[in-house]
Order: structure tokens, then C-alpha cells, then sequence
């Protein structure tokens, strides 16, 4: 198992989770109404701003009643001075009055006090309510995230061991490769579901996720994205698979493995002849299936016409040769008629495909330097090279059987 199998996950489970904390952080979960924190952290700044207004206002009042109060204690000694100097009952009376007014007014002023020191005792109530809701908020985002490192770590250990047994049951590569990779697919998977169902528990935060992530994403990371599109393409329309030989990207090869951005090629073809494998492994990735054609050599129909061609002399009996190419194409097709018949038949049932021929044929051409005979014959993708070898061999040899064919070859005829 490829340590990037298990690496790009891990990362790709970390970014997730530094997106959901971000969106997390904008949303407050579980008990009662959801909550932004933004709101409650504003909330907490404007009581706390209320706070100090109501306390400056208590300092005011406070200070506006003991005015008061020594106005009215100043108006009631004056009133009973004016009572001891003088006898006009008016004056009397006058003093009397502005004492008692002076000493509502006071009263006014007290009442005022104890009713800002209510309000000022509410909002320091709500602004205890908004700190321990800051509080809970921290607490929570601190739980979920150890939750989500517990998730990750025992997902991981779960990989690990299944991929161990995988690995000691298992003795067929192909099917050990598949079902390894669907393991880590499917974990990684239930990974990340699990780690978006910790953070978020409701519709309106899987939309500020989205539009957190989504743009951000879009912009940055357009070759990514398009290299997991064409993952999904791959796993879910199958245009290949490991162990088809295809061409991608320009590039051809066998398919050792298929990732999350890119595929693997075993490479065939190059300046290596026939389609023969050259030793190299070839990335491409994934996002080359929407931008270039692809071609499976593998899937569903197996086999492809292969030509060789012979130039023999104008003078050669070319007939003969066409008879000798026929007879040994024919012979290593033996049996492949058939097969090839019910190979194309199962295609008809998704493609609109047919081929009149299915037999060896030999086409002739003439040429400067003589008569060109192309035998075009059927052979499976992964056998051209063998089955091209064996032919030209046995006609060879057969041909030098006979005296009436000869092979020709360009020629200079010098004029004095």
C-alpha cells in the first residue's frame, strides 16, 4: 500500500476540518435557537458598553440625589429659620412649600438611583450570559475538535489493519489491489461524513460551509477539483479500469493504479517497438479524461487489426505470396473467429458497432519499386508483438521457398 494512499487523505480530512472550524466558528450548536458567535461576541461588547453607560448614569444619579438632597435639607433649615425671624404666615408658608418640594424632588432623585441600579444589575446579568455563552462556544469547538483528531486517528488504524489483512489473505494482485483501494475509498469516506456530521447538525450550516469553502475552492484549486471530477468520472462511468491497457493524455500504457488525482500507467510504446513496455510508470492526471481523448485497448473488445506489409518484384508471383500470408494469418486465428463474434455481439448491446470481416485479408498495392501485399488480421491488444513475430517468421521462411517471389527494394539505375 502506497504511504500516499494514506497521506493525501489525512490532509485532504485536516483541510476539511480547518474549513468546518472556520464555518463552525460562525455558528453556535446543540442546546436551544442556533447562534452565530459573532452575534454573541458582539452582543457580549454592546452589554458590556451598556454596563459602563448604566454604571456612569448611576454615578450621575447618585450624585444628581445628594444635589437634591442638600437643596432639600438647605430648604427646610431656611423655611424653619424664616418661621424663628419673622411672623408673616405668607413668607412662612412659602418656605414650607419649597422645603417639601425640595424634598420630592429629592425623593424623585433617590428613585431614580435604585432604578439604575436595577438596569445596571440586569446588564451585568447579560453580560454574565454573554461570557459564559463565549465560554460554552470555546469549549464546544475544543471538544469537537479532539473528537474530530479521534475520528481521523481510529479511521486510520481501522485502514492499516484491514489493509494488513487484506494483504495476508489475499494472494490474486488484481483483487488485492481492488478491494484494497475500495477499503481506503470507503473509510475515507465515512471519515469525512462523520467529521461534517460533528460539526454540523443543520441546514443553515452546511450552507455557510458551502459558501465558505465553495468559493475559495473554486478559484484556488480549479486542476484539482477538475482531477477529482475526473476520479468520479472513472469510478462511476468506467471507461477503464487497473488492468485495462489504454491510452491517456497521450500517453499509453497498462493501468497499475487509479488515484484520487491522478492515474498510473505501466508504459508501453515509446521508442520501444509494438507496444512493448518500456519500465517506466507514467502519472497522468485525472483531469486529461476532459481534456484529451482516451482509448482502451482492453475493454469489452480485446482484439485489434494489426497489418504487415511486403513489397515483392513486379516480377514475382504475387498471387503466391498473397496465398502464403493467408494461409499462415488463417492458421494463427484458428479459433479466434468465434470468440471474436461474440465479443462484438455483447458490445452491439452498448455500442453501435459492427465489422463486416472478421477474417485475415491481404490488400495489394502498387508501388514504385514493386507490388506492396498488406495482411490485415486480428490479434489480441496484449499479443501484437507475438503473433506479428510468429507471422513474419513463417512467412519468411516460406518464402524463401519459393523461387517465383522475391522481395524487392529500391533501386538506382546509373545512366552514362
Amino acid at each position: 500500500m502506497y504511504l500516499g494512499n494514506i497521506i493525501l487523505p489525512i490532509l485532504v480530512c485536516l483541510f476539511m476540518q480547518g474549513s468546518l472550524v472556520s464555518c463552525y466558528a460562525q455558528t453556535v450548536i446543540e442546546q436551544g435557537p442556533q447562534e452565530k458567535v459573532g452575534d454573541v461576541v458582539q452582543e457580549a461588547e454592546e452589554v458590556k458598553k451598556e454596563v459602563q453607560i448604566q454604571q456612569k448614569a448611576l454615578e450621575l444619579e447618585k450624585k444628581n440625589a445628594e444635589i437634591k438632597l442638600m437643596e432639600a435639607e438647605a430648604a427646610k433649615k431656611e423655611a424653619e429659620t424664616i418661621k424663628d425671624v419673622t411672623k408673616s404666615k405668607k413668607e412662612v408658608k412659602e418656605a414650607a412649600l419649597t422645603a417639601k418640594q425640595k424634598e420630592e424632588e429629592a425623593k424623585a432623585a433617590l428613585g431614580k438611583v435604585k432604578i439604575t441600579e436595577e438596569k445596571l444589575k440586569v446588564a451585568q446579568e447579560r453580560a454574565e450570559i454573554a461570557e459564559a455563552k463565549i465560554k460554552i462556544t470555546q469549549s464546544l469547538i475544543i471538544r469537537k475538535v479532539i473528537q474530530t483528531f479521534v475520528v481521523i486517528l481510529i479511521g486510520y488504524v481501522l485502514i492499516f489493519i484491514f489493509v494488513g489483512i487484506v494483504n495476508r489473505r489475499i494472494q490474486n494482485v488484481r483483487v488485492k489491489h481492488i478491494v484494497r483501494k475500495n477499503i481506503i475509498y470507503l473509510l475515507n469516506i465515512l471519515i469525512l461524513l462523520y467529521i461534517i456530521f460533528i460539526w454540523l447538525r443543520n441546514i443553515n450550516s452546511i450552507t455557510i460551509f458551502l459558501s465558505v469553502i465553495g468559493a475559495g475552492i473554486a478559484l484556488a484549486l480549479q486542476e484539482v477539483i477538475l482531477c477529482m471530477a475526473g476520479w468520479f468520472l472513472i469510478m462511476v462511468r468506467r471507461p477503464f479500469e487497473v488492468g485495462d491497457r489504454i491510452e491517456l493524455g497521450g500517453v499509453k500504457g497498462d493501468v497499475i493504479d487509479i488515484r484520487l488525482f491522478q492515474v498510473s500507467l505501466l508504459e508501453i510504446g515509446n521508442w520501444v517497438g509494438a507496444d512493448q513496455s518500456t519500465g517506466r510508470i507514467v502519472n497522468v492526471p485525472n483531469s486529461e479524461i476532459f481534456k484529451r481523448e482516451n482509448y482502451n485497448y482492453s475493454r469489452g473488445f480485446e482484439f485489434i487489426w494489426n497489418e504487415i506489409k511486403v513489397l515483392v518484384t513486379f516480377e514475382s508471383d504475387w498471387k503466391r505470396a498473397e496465398e502464403i500470408m493467408i494461409h499462415h494469418a488463417v492458421k494463427e486465428a484458428k479459433g479466434m473467429e468465434e470468440i471474436v463474434k461474440k465479443k462484438i455481439t455483447q458490445m452491439t448491446r452498448h455500442y453501435m458497432i459492427y465489422y463486416e470481416k472478421l477474417t485475415p485479408i491481404v490488400y495489394i498495392d502498387i508501388k514504385d519499386s514493386g507490388v506492396e501485399l498488406s495482411l490485415r488480421y486480428l490479434t489480441e491488444a496484449r499479443k501484437r508483438r507475438a503473433t506479428h513475430d510468429v507471422l513474419c517468421r513463417a512467412i519468411l521462411d516460406d518464402f524463401d521457398k519459393e523461387d517465383k517471389v522475391n522481395f524487392a527494394y529500391t533501386t538506382y539505375r546509373i545512366v552514362k
